[in-house]
Parts: C-alpha cells; sequence; structure tokens
C-alpha cells in the first residue's frame, strides 16, 4: 500500500515552497537583468539578426549560472535540518548491494571486506548481508570476482552473510542488476544500501541511515554526499579537494530545496526495498539509442518515480562517512561524463511522464541543462566572433536631422556584466571559504592559509581546464543529438599518469580549433582576440595541459605544499585505512598462474 502524503508537514512545505519561490524568481531576475545589459552592449553598433541570437544565448547562460550561484548561496544560508532517528540498533534487514562492471575485483572486495569487518566490531553485523552483483563481460574480470569471493566468504567466516551472482547477458545495465536483485532476493530485506564498486562508508553511518530510515515510515530513500578520496594526480586531487570543500555546502542548497522530491544520484544511498519495488519498474523508451531504449541515466528517473508514488527522497548532507573515488585525469572524466551526458539528455523524453511531482521535473530539467550549457557557451563565443561580419553599417544621418548622431558606447554596461558573470561565478566560493577561515573549519585543510592557497589554486587550475571540458562536453552533445550511441562503457578507476602522445590523441582536434579561433579573430575581430586568450590558449596547449594535470608526481608536490589537502589526509579514518591494507594483502599475494582461469 502507498503512503499517503503527510499533513503534519505543512510548515515544511510552507518553507520549501518559499524558497523554491525565492530561488525562481531570483534566478530569472538575474537572467533578465544580464540579457537586457548584454543587449545593450550588443546592439551598441547596429541591431541585426546575429544579436537576437547572441543575447538568446547569454540569457540561457544567464539561467545556469544564476541557478548555481542561487543554490551555493543557500547552502551558506541554511544549515542541515534535523532528522528524526530511532534509537537502538536496526530492526530491519538491510542488503548491501555492490553492483560491478568489469571493475578491479581485488579493489572492490578490500573495500567490501574492511566495511564487512567495520559493521562487526560495532555489533551490527546480523542486521546486514552484502551481495556482489556482477554484469562483468570480461571472463578473466568475472573468474578474479569469483576467486575473491570464496577468499572472503573463508577469511571472514561470512557463509550466509555474503553473497556473489554473475549475470549474463546484463540486460538494463546496472538498472537491469538492481532490479534482478530485487526480483531473486529483495523480499528478504526491508532496505538495501546501493552502492558503486568504488563507494565505501562507514558502519556508523550505515547504521544510522537505516535508523533514520525506520523512524520516517515514509521515507523511500535517503541519499548521501560522498566525498571523494585516494586520488594521487594533480587533477585527481583538485576534484577531491573541491568535493569536500565545496560540495557539502552546494549540496546544502539542493537540500533546501527538496521538499520530498530530492536527488538520487545513482550510489552511496539507502532505499526502502517495498517502495523500490512497487514503483521504479523502468520502461524502455520508443526508438533506438540514444534517446530510446532502455533509461540510462536511470536514479533521477527513479527518484521521481518513488516521488509519483507518494513516497519521500531525501538528500542528507549532515551523514559522515560516505566515501566514493573519482577518475584520475581529465581523460577519463570526459569518458565517464560522455556517459552521462547520454542518460541525462535522454530525460528530455521523460520530462512529460504523467504524474510526476514539479520539483521532480525540475531536478529532470537541471540534470538536462547541465550538458546543453558547454555547447551554449561555446555557440555565444562563435557567435561573437563572426559578429562584426554581419554589423550594419553605422548610420550617422536620421532622416529629417542634419545633425550627426554617432553611436553610444556602452562600455559601463558592458564591464557591469563581464564582473556579474564573475561574481557568479565566484562569489559563492568565496563566501564558502571566508567562513571556513572566520569559524575554524579551514583546519581540517590544513589551516587558514593552506585552505585558502588551495581554493586560489583551484580557481586558477579549474579556469584553466574549463575551455577543455567544455569542448569536451559540447563534442559529446553534438555526438548525442546526431544520433551517435555510445552505451555504457565501463570506467578506469585506478590512478595512472598518461603521456603525451595520449593526451594529444585525445585532443588535437582542440588545438587545431584553438589556432582557428585566434587567426580568425585576429583578421575579423581584432577588438576579442585579448578577450579570446583565456579560452583560446588553453586549447591549444591542450596535450601539455591535460597530460600535466594527469601527473602523480605534480599530484605529490602539491601535497607536499599543503595543497588540496583534504581532511581525510589530515587524520586517519580507520574505515580508510582498513581497505587500502586489505587492498595492499590481495595486491602482495596475487593467485597462482592459472587459478584464476580455473576458478572460472
Amino acid at each position: 500500500m502507498e503512503p499517503a502524503v503527510s499533513t503534519s508537514s505543512l510548515r515544511e512545505s510552507l518553507a520549501v515552497g518559499l524558497r523554491r519561490t525565492a530561488a525562481i524568481v531570483l534566478t530569472l531576475g538575474l537572467t533578465v537583468a544580464a540579457a537586457a545589459m548584454f543587449g545593450s552592449v550588443a546592439v551598441a553598433d547596429g541591431f541585426d539578426w546575429v544579436d537576437v541570437v547572441r543575447v538568446s544565448l547569454v540569457a540561457f547562460c544567464a539561467l545556469w549560472l544564476s541557478w548555481g550561484a542561487c543554490i551555493g548561496i543557500l547552502g551558506l544560508i541554511f544549515p542541515s535540518d534535523e532528522v528524526p532517528a530511532r534509537n537502538g540498533p536496526p530492526e530491519g534487514r538491510t542488503a548491501i548491494v555492490i553492483p560491478v562492471y568489469n571493475e578491479a575485483a581485488d579493489a572492490v572486495f578490500a573495500r567490501l571486506e574492511a566495511m564487512y569487518r567495520a559493521l562487526d566490531e560495532i555489533g551490527a553485523l546480523e542486521c546486514f548481508d552484502f551481495h556482489v552483483l556482477s554484469d562483468s563481460t570480461r571472463e578473466e574480470a568475472a573468474a578474479d570476482e569469483r576467486r575473491l569471493y570464496r577468499q572472503a566468504v573463508a577469511e571472514l567466516s561470512a557463509a550466509g552473510r555474503l553473497y556473489y551472482r554473475h549475470r549474463s547477458p546484463n540486460t538494463g545495465r546496472k538498472a537491469g542488476n538492481i532490479a534482478d536483485f530485487i526480483r531473486s532476493s529483495g523480499g528478504a530485506y526491508e532496505y538495501m544500501l546501493v552502492l558503486d564498486a568504488d563507494s565505501l562508508m562507514s558502519a556508523e553511518t550505515i547504521v544510522e541511515m537505516v535508523r533514520r530510515m525506520e523512524a520516517v515510515p515514509d521515507l523511500g530513500l535517503l541519499q548521501t554526499v560522498p566525498r571523494i578520496i585516494g586520488r594521487k594526480t594533480l587533477f585527481g586531487r583538485m576534484i577531491q579537494f573541491s568535493a569536500n570543500f565545496y560540495s557539502p555546502v552546494f549540496s546544502r542548497g539542493v537540500a533546501a530545496l527538496q521538499g520530498r522530491q530530492g536527488p538520487f544520484w545513482g550510489h552511496n544511498a539507502l532505499i526502502r526495498t517495498r517502495a523500490f519495488a512497487a514503483t521504479c519498474g523502468l520502461p524502455a523508451l520508443a526508438g533506438k539509442p540514444p534517446f530510446g531504449g532502455e533509461i540510462l541515466s536511470h536514479d533521477t528517473v527513479e527518484a521521481a518515480m518513488l516521488a509519483r508514488g507518494g513516497w519521500r527522497v531525501r538528500l542528507d548532507t549532515d551523514l559522515d562517512g560516505s566515501y566514493e573515488e573519482a577518475p584520475a585525469n581529465l581523460i577519463e572524466y570526459a569518458k565517464r561524463d560522455r556517459r552521462w551526458c547520454q542518460g541525462n539528455l535522454q530525460h528530455a523524453r521523460v520530462l512529460a511522464a504523467p504524474g510526476l511531482p514539479f520539483w521532480s521535473r525540475v531536478n529532470l530539467l537541471q540534470g538536462i541543462m547541465a550538458y546543453l550549457a558547454s555547447p551554449v557557451w561555446l555557440m555565444f563565443l562563435l557567435a561573437s566572433i563572426a559578429a562584426p561580419l554581419f554589423a550594419p553599417a553605422p548610420v550617422y544621418f536620421v532622416s529629417g536631422s542634419p545633425f550627426p548622431r554617432f553611436p553610444h558606447p556602452e562600455t559601463e554596461k558592458g564591464l557591469a556584466l563581464l564582473f556579474g558573470v564573475v561574481a557568479l561565478l565566484i562569489l559563492p566560493k568565496a563566501l564558502l571559504l571566508l567562513r571556513a577561515v572566520l569559524t575554524g573549519g579551514a583546519k581540517e585543510y590544513g589551516g587558514a592559509g593552506r585552505a585558502s592557497l588551495s581554493a586560489l589554486y583551484e580557481l586558477l587550475l579549474a579556469s584553466l581546464l574549463a575551455p577543455i571540458h567544455m569542448m569536451f562536453q559540447s563534442r559529446s552533445v553534438f555526438q548525442v543529438l546526431s544520433g551517435a550511441d555510445f552505451g555504457w562503457p565501463s570506467s578506469e578507476r585506478e590512478d595512472g599518469s598518461l603521456d603525451l602522445a595520449t593526451s594529444a590523441r585525445a585532443s588535437w582536434w582542440m588545438v587545431l580549433f584553438g589556432m582557428a579561433t585566434l587567426v580568425f579573430a585576429y583578421h575579423y575581430a581584432a577588438d576579442l582576440l585579448v578577450w579570446l586568450l583565456p579560452i583560446a590558449l588553453p586549447l591549444v596547449l591542450a596535450p601539455l595541459v591535460i597530460w600535466w594535470t594527469a601527473s602523480p608526481s605534480a599530484g605529490a608536490r602539491a601535497r607536499r605544499r599543503g595543497v588540496f589537502l583534504t581532511p581525510q589526509e589530515g587524520r586517519e579514518v580507520p574505515l580508510i585505512a582498513a581497505a587500502a591494507h586489505a587492498l595492499a594483502g590481495h595486491r602482495r599475494s596475487p593467485p597462482i598462474a592459472g587459478s584464476a582461469r580455473s576458478a572460472a
């Protein structure tokens, strides 16, 4: 039976409604102001159709930037809400499910072993079972999984508490993997904690999540904010710092607007099994991929379907002890982003689905806009470069007047718009840094000086990488819109450097684009040349930038200098140390030659 929507939370609903209204009104106001200011600048040399295009593109970009800034400001203003939780041990049984797909099996089982032992140490193990759900298509990967599974069962004495299943074919990818588990084993569990292959979660956090879900009968999904750990390259350490320092605050902004329709990011989340089984059967979309077929980015859709079924979906930003890894270099990041791009753009087919709550549709729309922003920025840059070719000749004498009228320069408005864009990008982060320094939160990041230096380096490095990321993401969008289907390839989760040749093969086309942009601007839009350098130069140098930021030695130098430090590095986290120790043990004792094949 589906839960009824509670009427006892009228005050909460009113507060959330006011926050949403304020955020939307402020975002629209900033967007209109930016579009109007740019319109005045654009038509200073005369009005033409290119100006209409540019103003429209600026409006879209301003909308996205303003919304992100509002989310950050909300996260600074509103603390995490107090949430109810039961005392004592959990009552219901929970399945901890770990879907894997051609992963490094030793790392997966090392993390599993650390979580298993941690739950045992606090006396909560009897309420939890572990399920490794393999969709691996490489036989050697599946063989390693089976061997390490048998080893883990023996070493942990985990018979009847640790399970492994390999399925073939892997219909429906990860969503199909979870659905298969629910059909075969879901009835045995009140809850399931869905992890990724690179996820790690403390025993205390796992137990607390179950307590919170048991305290709220209509809570269907509880999402945490995972912190990135274990990165060694300069690029990896940059996003690791950003995820630890900035993401919790921006996530609080998301939570301030969530109401009953919070986000689901696909992993590190606790789900009420019965609710998920009743509401989240995913249909295949009509037509061929990339917009038809199986729904790739299933998580946001599943959150919307839970909310449509009357269940609460909630993001609790105060839950620590939730970790994951991330791509070590920009090429791996772009590969992962390509999959997410296809999945999120596919949500355009889901937006109009009947019965979805309004904010669930907003969540779907945000995912789409996140990927359209890059090609829109790119098109705006191209339109601005080309605008002088289409600008009408100035008219100095208007009919009926003997006196000339000269074009009115709009320098002040142009500079105000530029500073406004910079403020939208930087202000939330600057305020967050200021708060961390004033409240002592910067101590976890090496102190006020090192935290400030890390924030400055993150800003500079992110600005250097932004044009390259824009190009990767724009290419992904154009590929999807042209009908190319790249499916859901596995990810490389190990840290590692890139050689310069690999970086060049991935970005040579950016070099040509950057050089062509500078040459064209030099001949046809010389006034814009200086303004284009921060965008075009990183593209011309893209192979070197990608290679350098993928360097573990550059990352090690940054760490020695106290740059991009995170709380997990300033103090030993027993769970992370246990997982690293288990992984080192697996790699010190490789399987006997031929054993992996025989295990298959």
